[in-house]
């Protein structure tokens, strides 16, 4: 997975490409939800449209930096979800705690 940040209003941004499989990928994203933190920043967008595969996981991943930056009083929010993901998220019910956007 490579991660890219771009800050955008009060938020920033997060473009995820490749497979969100786990292993050091959670430790990365985890790292980087810490830094936004330390640097005064809660509220993060995830862009899952150059995702190419998501497993349980990446899912996890997904509901810990959820629960990170709502914790911190920010929020966590997907956005252009490519379809295989979005079916992902139906199938396991997910899609009904992230607030998505195109």
């Amino acid at each position: 997975m490579k991660l890219t940040e771009t800050p955008q209003g009060n938020a920033v941004i997060l473009a995820l490409k490749g497979n969100v499989t786990g292993g050091p990928d959670v430790d990365a994203f985890r790292e980087k939800l810490q830094q936004l933190l330390a640097g005064g920043q809660k509220n993060v967008v995830i862009d899952l449209h150059e995702v190419q595969f998501m497993n349980s996981t990446g899912l996890g991943m997904m509901v810990g930096g959820l629960t990170t930056m709502r914790n911190a009083g920010g929020d966590l929010r997907l956005a252009r979800t490519a379809d295989r993901i979005e079916s992902l998220l139906v199938i396991t019910k997910l899609i009904t705690i992230f607030q998505s956007f195109e």
